[in-house]
């Protein structure tokens, strides 16, 4: 059997070493940059959401919330109806960084899928995109406390 997982695993560490490196002297760590990107691509998102788009816990998702909002690049703002809840914006030193990491995102885009065809590309897309579907539902199933059958 091919273990695809583990050749997706290997990027993605991969990629995320490289932007942990690139991303230090910006005073970003640990993919505090994901959050960044996320809030700025969804002003005014709720910290709960945020944690399930990026399938983090909620506690790993305040922690880097908090640093972001400590670090001035985000700020959260009280919901217009209900005031418990905490809206993220970005803050403008926030966009700016933003900004930069998404030219980093492209171009990491760019070597990854050097050497291989239009056609290629969006049909692995389509594959990946389906790969994704799938751990999603089960990343779903399992946080409301399910098991799986293996």
């Amino acid at each position: 059997m091919i273990d695809i997982l583990r050749d997706i695993g290997v990027i993605a560490r991969s990629l995320d070493s490289i932007a942990n490196i690139e991303f230090k002297d910006l005073n970003l760590t640990r993919g505090q940059y994901l959050y960044l990107v996320r809030i700025k691509e969804n002003p005014g998102i709720i910290p709960d959401n945020l944690s399930e788009m990026i399938k983090v816990d909620r506690t790993t998702a305040s922690r880097a919330i908090q640093k972001l909002e400590q670090n001035g690049l985000i700020e959260k703002r009280a919901d217009s109806v209900n005031k418990k809840i905490k809206r993220l914006f970005t803050t403008t030193k926030g966009d700016e960084l933003a900004e930069y990491i998404v030219k980093e995102n492209n171009y990491s885009n760019k070597v990854a899928l050097k050497g291989l065809l239009d056609e290629e590309v969006k049909t692995f897309s389509r594959i990946l995109n389906k790969i994704k579907q799938n751990t999603e539902t089960e990343w779903d199933f399992v946080k409301k406390g399910n098991k799986r059958n293996y």
